[in-house]
């Protein structure tokens, strides 16, 4: 095997449907990269007896490491990653902290996860916490949002560094030269939002060529504005990517019942089938699979905890495209150079 080949380690166990869907997607990715190998960390016989299942792939790149523990997704985070020693996501960090992983992958205890991995591999120097970004896509075109859960009480220094931290991840994932960055309030009048935000937004105006900011955006503006970053404290993101999420499958729904009502709408349906599977490829929340936790010394990824084989093939992607840069010198820079101009 090519001596470059990136190495993802994978904690198989955790995720709300079974190891089944994990396995079943790393293989699949497997078959779409050469570049590639994984790791899969978790119960060596139940990894061994669902990997016997799949169909032919290349055994040689993949290597199990047995764990004997779990994290279960109703664990406090603290506490699980203290006593569970031995626990699958554990392992995984550690495999990237030994640099023997050039990024890791979970579906299981979003909690846990952050604190691991905050702790084994700290964040990077100038940032205070790190954040959970995602990729969602809009109807022409994709755009990076967060923080979608790291942390809920988001202070404004961290909006700052997500910002910057944002506008990278988006260079290098959806191939932006220079992101516009906007920072998501109730209103884009000067004084609306909370205090937080307001206090964000004024620093990021100081930040001057270190990040493209456009300014404050709303809810609506989202999906029209013309950024491609856009910047929220951790509860609000949280929120807002769960109630996308769950309109998507919803107007899914709608129309197929809606479609269903009668032979004349049945065949609308059928003439119109080509627009509709090139929405439903574009709209697909398993287009990019995992939100990344950015701000770290390595690589990060955690997929959703009910995420299929489809959505862990997307996410082996971007592990794979993103391995071992877990930030660029540039992006470190710019982290220095905004906490200075803020004192």
């Amino acid at each position: 095997m090519d001596a470059s080949s990136r190495v993802i380690a994978v904690d198989v166990m955790g995720a709300d449907l079974g190891p089944s869907e994990i396995i079943k997607g790393v293989v699949n990715a497997l078959g779409d990269r050469e570049d590639c190998r994984v790791i899969l960390v978790g119960d060596w016989d139940v990894i061994q007896s669902h990997l016997e299942g799949q169909k032919s792939f290349d055994r040689s790149r993949i290597e199990i490491i047995h764990a004997s523990e779990v994290i279960a997704m109703e664990e406090k985070p603290l506490q699980a990653f203290r006593i569970k020693r031995d626990a699958s996501v554990v392992r995984a960090i550690e495999l990237v902290q030994l640099g023997k992983a050039d990024a890791m992958l979970s579906c299981g205890n979003t909690g846990s996860l952050m604190v691991g991995s905050t702790l084994k591999l700290r964040p990077m120097e100038g940032v205070e916490r790190p954040a959970l970004a995602t990729v969602i896509p809009t109807f022409n075109r994709y755009i990076v949002l967060l923080d979608v859960g790291a942390n809920p009480n988001t202070t404004p220094l961290q909006m700052m560094h997500n910002a910057i931290l944002g506008a990278d991840y988006c260079s290098r994932v959806l191939g932006i030269e220079k992101p516009r960055v906007g920072l998501l309030t109730i209103g884009t009048e000067e004084g609306k939002g909370n205090e937080a935000t307001l206090t964000a937004h004024e620093n990021l105006k100081k930040m001057g060529n270190l990040v493209d900011y456009v300014g404050l955006i709303e809810g609506f503006q989202i999906f029209g504005s013309g950024v491609d970053v856009v910047v929220c404290d951790g509860f609000v993101g949280n929120i807002l990517l769960k109630t996308l999420e769950s309109l998507i499958m919803q107007l899914k729904r709608y129309l197929k019942q809606e479609f269903m009502k009668s032979p004349i709408r049945m065949l609308g349906a059928i003439l119109s089938n080509g627009v509709f599977k090139a929405l439903k490829g574009h709209l697909n929340p398993e287009t990019y699979g995992a939100a990344s936790l950015l701000g770290l010394n390595g690589v990060v990824l955690k997929s959703h905890g009910s995420s299929t084989h489809r959505a862990i093939r997307s996410a082996m992607k971007i592990a794979t495209s993103i391995a071992g840069q877990e930030a660029t010198r540039i992006c470190r820079e710019k982290i220095n150079l905004a906490n200075g101009k803020i004192g």
